[in-house]
């Protein structure tokens, strides 16, 4: 009884990939082809076409202020690596 129910269960999931695939196929038919083909996704004229980037300008920023702080090393005691229960 187990097995049967396995079974169907497993038909109903490739059932339900395979209506997924098929859907995905009408949806996108001419960009997935053209990509099985080795083509790419898009058609040699709809394809974005390369060229110069055009650069944009960024607003200077202001220059930084370096203040220089003096680093104080306070001591510290040392503490056992190990509680004293180990």
């Amino acid at each position: 009884m187990v097995q049967v129910a396995a079974a169907l269960l497993f038909a109903l999931a490739a059932g339900l990939g395979i209506t997924v695939i098929l859907a995905m196929l009408k949806s996108n038919e001419t960009a997935i082809l053209s990509a099985l083909l080795g083509e790419g996704a898009f058609a040699g004229d709809a394809a974005p076409q390369p060229g110069p980037a055009t650069a944009i300008k960024l607003r200077p920023s202001a220059p930084r202020r370096h203040i220089a702080r003096a680093i104080v090393a306070r001591p510290q005691r040392s503490q056992p690596q190990f509680s004293c229960a180990a």
